[in-house]
Formats: structure tokens, C-alpha cells, sequence
């Protein structure tokens, strides 16, 4: 006889506010699954690991809403980019695949060929610097940007809303042996929807980091 799936429970844990939207809070509700053991093997890929992580730190900030900062942030090694996006639609990454609509975002240029590229190129130490200055000054839907960790190649932001604070993690990647390129990830910890706060963001640094000679690799 064939077995039977185990089916899934709903687990014991209060509603989360995902987001607000038009001062009302959202909610969804947490399910744990509990796998048969005739489950042929699922192998863990770096989506999986992301989205894992991103359900832990959900459970995890039932009573604190800014969520903990997930491990898998930082530029990830093989290969050497940012990390994937959760199957969520709160994130956006110039990780993911172009065919993805949901989480793709193409890279910037600081040096456009088109631009100043050709006639008055920048280090990458003052494009970190326009960078830096952009953010400090360019605050979308209110968040507050705070600059956590600065590297030469690397940024990582936290953004906070004004309300219950929920947090957002941005990061932004300067790689190296390529053209004036930067990587970006945009991710909220908590949730499964951001009303595309993530995406609105991005793009509001990117309009403001064009009137400094950027640009965006392909259109978005």
C-alpha cells in the first residue's frame, strides 16, 4: 500500500502583521509541515537555505518586529555574488535570474560608457561615496536607512519603517575584475508580501544616483 502523506498542521503560533497598507496591518498565519518518510530526496539549494532561514527568523520575530539579521547576508562565495531571493515577494536581486520578474533587478554602472564612462570616469572609492551620500539622503515610503556594515567592496543598510519598525536589508556589492558594475539586494526580514516597498526603493536610489552620471544596466 502506498503511503500517505502527512498532512500539513497549523502550528500553535499567533498571526504576524506583515505589513501595513493604508494604516491597517496585514496578517498571515505560520504552517509547519511535517514531511512523510517516503519523500523521495529534495536536495538544498541556495533558494531553499535562503527561505528556511527567512521562516526561522519570522517565527523568531513574533515578538519583535525589526527580525534578526539573517546569516546568509554578505557576499556569497561559489559563486561570488549576493545571495538569492526567497520564494517570497518582498526581495529583488541582481542574483537572480533575468527571466524572473518577480526578484530581478539588473546591476548599476557608475561609468556608463554613454556617460561619464567615456570622458570622466570615477574611482570606486567615490562612487561608494555617491553611493553612501544617496541613501543618507533618499528616504522612500519614510524608512530610515541605517549604515551597519561598510567594507571597501560592500554595503549592507538596514531600513526601518515608521511604523512598528519592521526591518528591510539592502545590500550593495562593488565586484571585482568588472566594469564600473554594482550588485544589489533588496529584502525584507518578516513576511511574504512588501507592497513592492523593496522594489520602489531600489529604484528611487537609482533615479537619484543618475542625476550624480549612473546608470542602470538594462531597463526597470
Amino acid at each position: 500500500m502506498a503511503s500517505m502523506a502527512s498532512p500539513r498542521i497549523p502550528c500553535n503560533y499567533p498571526k504576524i502583521p506583515r505589513r501595513f497598507q493604508n494604516g491597517a496591518p496585514q496578517f498571515f498565519t505560520i504552517l509547519c509541515c511535517r514531511q512523510g518518510q517516503n519523500e523521495p530526496n529534495d536536495p538544498i539549494g541556495r533558494r531553499k537555505i535562503v527561505l528556511r532561514s527567512s521562516q526561522i527568523a519570522t517565527i523568531g520575530a513574533i515578538f519583535n518586529f525589526s527580525g534578526s539579521k539573517p546569516d546568509y547576508l554578505g557576499v556569497q562565495k561559489n559563486p561570488p555574488s549576493l545571495a538569492l531571493c526567497p520564494a517570497t515577494r518582498n526581495c529583488v536581486s541582481t542574483s537572480e535570474n533575468i527571466t524572473d520578474r518577480t526578484h530581478y533587478a539588473p546591476p548599476w554602472n557608475y561609468n556608463p560608457e554613454e556617460g561619464r564612462g567615456r570622458s570622466n570616469p570615477i574611482s570606486r572609492e567615490e562612487a561608494m561615496e555617491e553611493l553612501i551620500e544617496v541613501i543618507e539622503s533618499t528616504k522612500p515610503d519614510h524608512f530610515t536607512p541605517r549604515i551597519m556594515e561598510k567594507k571597501d567592496d560592500y554595503l549592507r543598510v538596514e531600513y526601518e519603517t515608521p511604523v512598528l519598525g519592521f526591518v528591510d536589508d539592502v545590500e550593495f556589492w562593488f565586484p571585482p575584475g568588472r566594469k564600473s558594475i554594482v550588485e544589489y539586494r533588496s529584502a525584507s526580514r518578516v513576511g511574504n508580501f512588501d507592497f513592492d516597498a523593496n522594489r520602489k526603493r531600489i529604484k528611487a536610489l537609482r533615479q537619484d544616483l543618475e542625476k550624480k552620471g549612473w546608470a542602470s544596466e538594462s531597463s526597470f
